[in-house]
């Protein structure tokens, strides 16, 4: 039976939990204490015969599961390129998931149907894509690609007389592909999943910071798919994408921008250089909940031909309404059901404006250039160029890097990840998030500098 007054009074306990967590991040150790993380077990138990009332629902998943959670929307995590999620996305997100619409078709759903339109407009416009380009909202950059790549294959085939979503690929004419050596291993699954093959790539060697080196594409004969990246996950470097349109367009080769945070930087007067030649490209991926800052899920795929995503993702039925008058979303994505993703990513550019996004993307790879520079002014080495929001701090040897990593961890005071880049061990930093201050990044530096030199004293 149906309680209004119920009903109100739990999502107003969603909300007030809510909003302490979000107060918490700045304050909190931004990794959980090893207590919560073993806290955790208590979800752990056979599927009870009977219920519980759904505010202690509410509020066992927030005394357990809260303090085990890592302070992602905090303004010291520094472990992925994601972003912290902007207020006003957080806020849009809940009236969205209250709306509780399916994004199929512009007739049921016009209200986010249209919301979604304009976003893609806006992203189209602010990040230098050609005017006519197409997109779809999807979960993040791997399905992005996927989306963008199926419109690829679409193409490329279709361009050799072959329909391959009618005729699958057996017996169907061979496609070159063309990888980065750097390329995300995401790109290799959505590869794969399109019956493409993870390996069946030619990969082109990257210099010292990850770039393709256009000198070294092949011949262009037959079918082809060049992929190119925005970004580079590890240095935040950019392949010569416009040199690389260059050499392969003129023989018919569909180029591909994996973008996932890297294509944000055409939002930034000072850092627009870096994605020259992206507007020569034929799809792009990125995630939106990487720089633009809004909540997890929400990737973006785009086509600059909108009908060769519609070939490879629309489908029909008779219970679907197809009025061709109006886009229907579902006809760009490979989901028929899904979320409203499109709603925060309108509520970020509404709320920050062109100018906006630019800060926030500027910021951060200003904020990227200070660690820089603590660092080396305190004798360690960074070994890449710091031309985006990525740093990569040697700390010595292996052993010294991996234990200097996970010391600052357990401080506490930021997170910062590991990684290994070109066989060399390194701590990442990725600045990505709108609530990272000057005053977080020096409280950041004060902690991580001590605790280096102490255990590289140590070690030596």
């Amino acid at each position: 039976m149906r309680d209004d007054t119920k009903t109100r009074a739990l999502l107003e306990d969603a909300a007030r939990r809510g909003i302490a967590y979000r107060e918490s991040c700045a304050e909190r150790s931004v990794a959980p204490a090893p207590e919560a993380f073993a806290d955790v077990s208590r979800f752990i138990e056979p599927l009870p015969d009977s219920g519980i009332a759904d505010e202690e629902v509410l509020a066992l998943l927030d005394e357990i599961g809260s303090p085990a959670t890592m302070a992602m929307a905090g303004p010291r995590f520094f472990g992925f390129v994601i972003g912290g999620s902007l207020p006003v996305t957080v806020a849009t997100n809940w009236l969205a998931t209250a709306w509780d619409q399916n994004v199929v078709m512009r007739e049921v759903t016009p209200a986010t149907a249209a919301l979604e339109q304009v976003a893609l407009n806006w992203m189209v416009d602010l990040l230098g894509l050609p005017a006519e380009t197409g997109g779809g909202f999807v979960t993040g950059a791997t399905v992005a690609n996927f989306t963008a790549l199926a419109a690829a294959r679409h193409r490329v085939f279709a361009d050799a007389g072959w329909n391959v979503e009618a005729e699958g690929l057996i017996g169907a004419p061979e496609v070159t592909l063309i990888v980065s050596n750097e390329a995300h291993p995401t790109l290799f699954k959505s590869l794969g999943m399109l019956g493409l093959g993870r390996d069946r790539v030619i990969r082109i060697p990257t210099d010292q910071q990850g770039r393709m080196i256009a000198s070294d594409l092949p011949a262009i004969r037959g079918p082809t798919i060049v992929c190119t990246q925005a970004g580079n996950i590890n240095t935040g470097s950019f392949d010569p994408i416009a040199e690389v349109c260059a050499a392969v367009k003129p023989h018919g080769a569909w180029v591909h921008v994996d973008g996932a945070f890297g294509l944000w930087a055409a939002a930034s007067e000072p850092h627009r250089s870096l994605t020259d030649g992206i507007q020569y490209a034929d799809s792009w991926a990125t995630d939106a909940h990487k720089w633009l800052n809004v909540p997890y899920d929400s990737g973006v795929a785009f086509v600059r031909n909108a009908a060769d995503l519609a070939a490879a993702m629309a489908i029909t039925a008779e219970y679907l309404i197809t009025n061709t008058a109006h886009r229907n979303p579902s006809d760009y994505t490979p989901e028929l059901s899904r979320r409203a993703r499109g709603v925060d990513v309108w509520a970020a550019l509404r709320s920050l404006g062109r100018s906006g996004v630019g800060k926030l993307v500027g910021g951060c790879c200003r904020h990227a250039r200070r660690f820089a520079e603590g660092f080396t002014d305190a004798g360690f080495e960074i070994i890449n160029e710091v031309v985006l929001n990525q740093v990569l701090v040697s700390f010595g040897d292996d052993a010294t890097t991996r234990a200097i990593i996970d010391a600052i961890q357990g401080d506490g005071t930021c997170w910062c990840g590991a990684t290994v880049w070109q066989g060399r061990t390194a701590m990442r930093i990725s600045v990505s998030s709108w609530a990272t201050t000057d005053e977080d990044v020096e409280k950041s530096l004060s902690a991580m500098i001590p605790i280096a030199r102490r255990l590289a004293n140590s070690s030596a």
